[in-house]
């Protein structure tokens, strides 16, 4: 903590505000009673006695009906505008002033007389007309003035069926050729426009005399004791009292002082969580993906948390606790991943009426979780999870129902349906490991085996093109996969980065030894030409990784396995063929950057010893220790690892390692004496 400086102090105060920002803002903190009572079911809770006064609403069922029945008396209203009339008849009577071309002037008046019963009638708008003309016995309220009459919406028109209406005249029909091209639709427009106000009024009258209660509970009353079964009575007195509740908190100030309660507890928590981060994983705050998706962690499963619990039909023990311990172990390590789900589960259990059992519950969940899951490498590892995580909640709930319960008959098994739910929930952590992968950045072990897969495309491709190169990769994987294992590095990222290091090589494979057949292009080309083909492997590298989407880790192996050092053999050959010109280093220096993790540090070593090594004259004991010392020793001398974290004991112990595997794979044997004759 005493390195700390006023940077990391905020960026942690940052965190923990936020956090306790969220989880505060959504937290039930109203006073509720968000109980979860079914109806046929016995009451799981204490027993229950009125606090206050308070009516027995009806149910949304029972209220509706009654709206229904009240509004099929509804009428709405509809103003008479009785200049359209006018302005459509003075309309037609000047366009057709002279007459309709072929028709006597006397038809005029015919169709004015037409017009005027239709408008008389009332036409309203097409689309109000097909919602009430689906019930025949509907009325509207036509407004004439102050005077309201009451319409039958069957004597009405719209502007469709007045003009069907205009032509059913027989004085009309007759004429129909000639009256078409006259466009008498033009002259039909609805008369009958819709008054909101006075129509809202009206529902507004309608609906407020419906009652929405039928009865009063008193202070005091008894509503339902412990395990007695909710009757239909006792479940609409339940939802009146939690339906009064709310309204009550709806009207009321917030009680802060419970608020500041809630507060204090969220921060006293989230502090001791980045605490232990800062005493322990210090490292973690120096990746920014990796402390958000802890942090994120934490605040979804609250969210989701008090989410379940205002909807009371959903039960909490439906959210699968365990996928944080388990996202975090993947990614991370098990003691975080502990840490991380206690604070969690400690968090959400303050929104709950009894915490006591979710927090058992929840924490063994977490262990069994963290247990189980030592390293996924496999998909039925999650699957045998989600089994034993299901199996250790049922469990420890059974014997909370044992302590409660004086026999079997009286257990509620309907924790268990939604633990067993829970569990299959569970599985879907596999799909969702991808996601988080994707989201922050992380390289979980079920990817790195789906990479170290030699059939997919690049390494396929590197068999068929390089297969001196890929040879080589398979070699300095197992080695450096043994480093690993042996020092406690990420044995399978090193693999993986190892078979992937060279793939730059794929640009131009013949230029490099391992490829060779006799022939080395080499010989044509100067010195500076052919170290910057030899560099260019990995600048190509990254760039073929960028392409096929590798990850990062994967990609930091290819930019670092030669570090900053130099293409020595050109390099040296160049300085001997020019002993007394300058030599520019930077034209023969890989462009690193050097190794700054005990994995590339493991490549690294491997890499360089095994392709030595198959310049070896002879392959005894003697010559292979002498080899990789020599190696190694200039490595650490030219200060290649002094970015990374490895030990000096770290590098004995790849030494010792790289012989025996070396000396494995060469077939040493002893030299037999010679028999004196």
């Amino acid at each position: 903590m005493k390195d700390l400086n006023w940077r990391d102090i905020l960026i942690r105060t940052a965190l923990v505000l936020a956090t306790v920002g969220i989880v505060v803002w959504s937290m039930p903190h109203d006073n509720r009673s968000y109980f979860h009572v079914e109806q046929g079911k016995p009451w799981q809770y204490a027993d229950f006695t009125a606090p206050y006064d308070f009516p027995v609403y009806k149910s949304e069922r029972m209220i509706q009906e009654e709206r229904d029945s009240a509004m099929r008396g509804y009428e709405p209203y509809y103003k008479l505008n009785t200049t359209v009339e006018k302005k459509m008849i003075a309309r037609f009577s000047s366009d057709y002033a002279d007459g309709i071309a072929g028709l006597p002037i006397s038809f005029n008046n015919i169709i004015i007389n037409r017009l005027h019963d239709l408008y008389q009638q009332g036409i309203i708008e097409q689309k109000a007309y097909n919602e009430l003309a689906d019930d025949s016995t509907r009325m509207i309220r036509i407004v004439n003035d102050k005077r309201a009459a009451s319409v039958r919406v069957t004597t009405l028109y719209s502007p469709k069926t007045a003009y069907e209406r205009l032509f059913s005249d027989e004085l009309l029909q007759q004429e129909r050729p000639v009256l078409l091209k006259c466009n008498l639709n033009n002259y039909i427009t609805p008369n009958l426009t819709y008054d909101r106000e006075r129509s809202e009024t009206s529902k507004a009258d309608l609906l407020g005399g419906v009652a929405l209660a039928s009865g009063l509970v008193q202070k005091g009353q008894k509503i339902v004791d412990r395990g007695e079964i909710v009757t239909e009575k006792t479940y609409r007195i339940i939802e009146s009292f939690k339906h009064e509740n709310e309204l009550r908190n709806e009207n009321t100030t917030q009680n802060q002082l419970s608020l500041f309660g809630y507060i204090l507890y969220v921060t006293i928590l989230m502090i001791c969580f980045t605490l232990y981060l800062s005493l322990y994983r210090k490292d973690y705050f120096e990746k920014t993906r990796t402390i958000t998706m802890v942090y994120a962690l934490i605040v979804i499963f609250a969210l989701l948390t008090a989410l379940f619990i205002r909807n009371t039909f959903i039960h909490v023990y439906i959210l699968p606790y365990a996928m944080v311990p388990i996202f975090i172990r993947v990614f991370m390590d098990s003691r975080t991943a502990f840490m991380s789900h206690v604070t969690m589960v400690l968090v959400c259990a303050i929104m709950l009426q009894h915490p006591f059992e979710f927090i058992v519950i929840e924490t063994v969940a977490g262990l069994t979780a963290i247990t189980s899951l030592r390293e996924l490498s496999e998909r039925s590892q999650l699957f045998k999870t989600a089994i034993v995580v299901t199996v250790a909640c049922m469990t420890v709930n059974l014997a909370f129902d044992w302590i409660r319960s004086d026999a079997l008959t009286q257990m509620d098994f309907n924790n268990y349906n939604f633990l067993a739910v829970n569990g299959v929930a569970l599985l879907f952590a596999y799909p969702l490991l991808y996601l988080i992968e994707k989201t922050f950045g992380f390289t979980s072990d079920i990817t790195l085996i789906e990479l170290s897969n030699t059939n997919n495309t690049l390494l396929q491709r590197m068999s068929e093109v390089a297969p001196g190169t890929f040879n080589h990769s398979i070699q300095v994987a197992n080695l450096a996969g043994e480093i690993a294992n042996k020092i406690g590095a990420e044995a399978q990222l090193v693999r993986t980065g190892a078979l992937y290091h060279d793939i730059g090589k794929l640009t131009n494979p013949i230029y490099f030894t391992e490829n060779q057949s006799g022939i080395n292009p080499h010989e044509t080309l100067s010195d500076i030409e052919s170290a910057q083909i030899i560099i260019s492997h990995v600048t190509e590298g990254l760039k073929m990784a960028d392409k096929h989407n590798l990850p990062k880790e994967i990609r930091d192996f290819i930019a670092t396995h030669h570090g900053q050092g130099k293409a020595k053999y050109f390099y040296v050959h160049y300085h001997n063929e020019h002993p007394d010109e300058p030599v520019d280093d930077l034209l023969f220096t890989y462009p690193g950057p050097n190794p700054f993790t005990r994995e590339q540090a493991c490549l690294m070593m491997a890499d360089t010893v095994e392709a030595a090594s198959r310049s070896l004259p002879d392959y005894t004991e003697q010559s292979i220790r002498n080899l990789v010392e020599r190696l190694i020793d200039a490595q650490v001398a030219e200060g290649y690892f002094r970015e990374c974290p490895i030990t000096f004991r770290d590098i004995q112990y790849a030494k010792t390692v790289l012989i025996e595997k070396l000396k494995t794979i060469y077939h040493t044997r002893i030299s037999y004496p010679t028999e004196k004759k």
